[in-house]
């Protein structure tokens, strides 16, 4: 039963009614500026190169505040901080209150003032920075590939969808006119039947910089053995961390898995496969460095595969296809990259021209489009199912190389057909203690 009001607690409730209110105006935004209920705070995991510019490109947003940051590297983490307390300083009015670090991102996923996490650490580590932010409802800004192996992949996936989380892949592709209009090109038919894409994709290292294979100390502002996480622990040699850690197996996927979310994710924009893939797949061509002790990922690759409708796909390094993504088809081509597109009908790659029917997601921006995309709650324009999709053929490529032979896969099963071994070897996962793969 609802309680009576006194007299006197009457009047003061009236009196709050009729009285002018004196409100701060933080609580509607400064001018230009969004209020902070308005505003969705974004963390960033992993603070190097590509963190930091996937950063700049959320923190010139309106209507997002960087509240958190992540990063074994005490050197990394404070140059994402003064990034972020330097931009907001210019800002006027700014209600900015400082930035929270950290190395351990499990505090940062745990963080109330967060609701969305970028994650742009070394491949090793995506699968358990975004299921832990994930686990803890946020939303991901997740770098291509999405996991360091298909198990990982395929758990993601899964994850994203029992959480309901709003996942945006680091495949800015998408967002740029060249692969969009390509894409569109192929699927309102211009080319007629499509008869083959050749998707081309930068070669790899065969060596590395002098004396960066030395075994020695790592540097004091590194926690190593965090950095290594669920990788083996391999003696630090410079050849093995920022940036070149991509040609290291134990740590990334060489350059085939670092690129093919974004050429191969284009052509199966083109050819209606988000969600599909080969039928059947080998690696042909691979070059791998001499001196596999420091990088042992290839550095020249081919993988040859066919897709329904006997379209023959090849992704390979750009000393076999021209970098970027071309569909040829029976009435004629088209190529897409970044910056370029050319086609076999010049009409088709004006900005004017409307290729048909058939429109294909347009994103404003592509950090733009998941910020929309964290308040909507529709999907972004890169989702997680899409980019498991788009890199499994190299997944698969690195089996096929290792067992010398070709695979028949089934892209809506997601088996390796009568091949026990392959899909051992796809499915295989290894932590290092005391990292547990949390499927």
């Amino acid at each position: 039963m609802t309680k009576r009001l006194s007299r006197r607690q009457f009047l003061g409730a009236a009196a709050a009614v009729a009285a002018p209110t004196i409100v701060p105006s933080s609580v509607f935004g400064k001018p230009g500026r969004p209020a902070p209920a308005d505003r969705i705070n974004v963390a960033l995991i992993g603070c190097g190169g590509q963190g930091k510019s996937d950063m700049r490109g959320h923190m010139n947003l309106e209507d997002v505040q960087i509240t958190a940051l992540c990063d074994v590297d005490a050197a990394h983490l404070e140059s994402a901080k003064k990034m972020v307390e330097d931009f907001y300083s210019k800002k006027k009015e700014s209600d900015f209150k400082g930035v929270f670090t950290t190395k351990d991102y499990r505090e940062l996923c745990a963080r109330k003032d967060v609701d969305a996490v970028i994650v742009a650490t070394p491949d090793h580590w995506h699968y358990l920075t975004a299921v832990e932010a994930i686990r803890n409802k946020k939303d991901v800004y997740g770098e291509k590939p999405i996991t360091h192996v298909y198990a990982e992949a395929k758990q993601l996936v899964a994850e994203v969808k029992k959480h309901e989380r709003i996942w945006q892949t680091g495949s800015q592709q998408r967002s740029e006119f060249t692969f969009h209009r390509g894409a569109e090109i192929v699927r309102n038919g211009l080319l007629g039947k499509v008869k083959e894409v050749e998707v081309g994709l930068p070669q790899g290292r065969a060596g590395h910089k002098k004396d960066a294979d030395k075994i020695e100390e790592p540097p004091a502002n590194l926690d190593y053995d965090l950095w290594c996480g669920p990788s083996p622990k391999l003696p630090y040699m410079k050849a093995r961390v920022h940036f070149d850690w991509r040609w290291n197996l134990a740590f990334g996927g060489g350059q085939l898995l670092d690129w093919i979310c974004h050429h191969n994710d284009i052509a199966h924009w083109g050819l209606d496969e988000d969600l599909g893939g080969p039928l059947e797949l080998e690696a042909v061509d691979w070059k791998w460095p001499e001196n596999t002790t420091v990088f042992d990922a290839p550095y020249e690759y081919k993988v040859i595969s066919t897709y329904a409708k006997d379209i023959k796909v090849t992704i390979a390094s750009n000393n076999f296809n021209k970098m970027g993504c071309k569909w040829i088809g029976e009435n004629g081509w088209v190529f897409s990259n970044r910056g370029e597109i050319e086609a076999s009908n010049p009409e088709w790659i004006k900005k004017e021209f409307d290729p048909g029917p058939v429109k294909l997601y347009k994103s404003p921006g592509h950090q733009r489009n998941f910020i929309d995309c964290v308040k909507s709650r529709k999907p972004a324009i890169c989702p997680i199912e899409t980019s498991h999709h788009s890199i499994t053929p190299g997944h698969l490529g690195y089996v096929s190389a290792k067992l010398k032979r070709k695979l028949k896969w089934d892209p809506k099963a997601e088996v390796v057909v009568g091949d026990d071994e392959a899909m051992k070897l796809l499915n295989k996962v290894e932590y290092r203690e005391p990292w547990k793969f949390p499927g």
